[in-house]
This record gives structure tokens, C-alpha cells and sequence, in this order.
């Protein structure tokens, strides 16, 4: 059984193994030193009531994890967010991350969110197809950015405006 909630402090050990999972095995982070426990608290903690984190469990178990980051500091960024997608490799390929981004996405719009913003990188046509089943649309790539495994990476730029008719450009 497989279900999805608002993720609480004590999913952080789990969060956290299969962040440095994804840190070790592929480039959908740029980190490249495996985060602490203090580290992920401290992370965890900036999350407020418009950036949730959420989880997936499968029978009981946290098989993975997205996140709803603040874009900016800048005050003008408010209403923007990035999202975060991670799911633990056995349990991919089999609907849980589509499932996961498509709540996560829900959620950002209950908190009022404008925009999400999307950063993938190269190689990764799976997460650009997952994105794009959820609403988002190629806005750009920077080319060319992070260097991870040896390699210099480009960085495909994704966007989703909820449609809102009382927000203005």
C-alpha cells in the first residue's frame, strides 16, 4: 500500500539516505558530499507552510521524498519555489514519482504558490518526461553549469505557473 503525506521530523533519517543515495549514483543533485544529519535538520527547519516537504511510504516504509524550496531570498521571489523529487532506486519506473510530483504540486498551490521551477540536468529524460506530465514546460538551459562525475553538465530550466485569475503578471 502506498501513501502520501506532509513528511514530520522523524522521516528526516530516511529523507536524508536516500538524498546521499541520489548524491552517490546520479546527477539530479549537484551535491557531491553526502549531507549529515545536522545538516538535513537545519534544511528540514527552513521548510515552512509554503515550501512543504512531502513523503511516500509503501508499506510503512519511506521510499521517497519532494520538496517545495524557497527560489530566492529576495522578497519579489515569495510566491516562487523549486521542487525536489528523489525516489529510492528500487521503486522507480513504477508511478510513484509521477504520483509524488503530482502532490507536491497540489500542495504548492494550496499554499498560494505562483510558480514552481524545475532544474534537470542532462541525461535526464525521464525527470524532463515526468515533469512534463504534471504541467511543466521547457523555459531554457544553462549550459554547460555543474561538473559532477567527470562531466560538465547542462541544466534544462522547467516551469509551472498555476493558473490563478485573481494573480497578474
Amino acid at each position: 500500500m502506498m501513501t502520501i503525506r506532509r513528511a514530520t521530523i522523524d522521516d528526516l533519517v530516511l529523507i536524508t539516505e536516500i538524498y546521499n543515495e541520489a548524491i552517490h549514483e546520479t546527477v539530479a543533485t549537484f551535491d557531491t558530499t553526502p549531507k549529515t544529519a545536522e545538516e538535513q535538520k537545519i534544511w528540514f527547519n527552513n521548510h515552512g507552510s509554503k515550501n512543504p516537504i512531502m513523503v511516500v511510504e509503501h508499506d510503512g516504509c519511506v521510499v521517497g521524498w519532494a520538496a517545495l524550496s524557497a527560489w530566492s531570498d529576495r522578497c519579489a521571489y515569495a510566491d516562487t519555489a523549486e521542487v525536489s523529487l528523489y525516489i529510492q532506486e528500487e521503486y522507480r519506473g513504477k508511478g510513484i514519482g509521477r504520483r509524488l510530483l503530482a502532490a507536491i504540486i497540489q500542495e504548492g498551490e494550496k499554499t498560494g504558490l505562483h510558480t514552481v521551477i524545475a532544474r534537470i540536468a542532462e541525461g535526464n529524460e525521464i525527470s524532463v518526461h515526468l515533469h512534463e506530465s504534471v504541467g511543466f514546460e521547457k523555459i531554457g538551459v544553462m549550459r554547460e553549469v555543474g561538473r559532477k562525475f567527470g562531466k560538465l553538465l547542462d541544466v534544462y530550466l522547467m516551469q509551472k505557473i498555476y493558473t490563478n485569475p485573481t494573480s497578474s503578471k
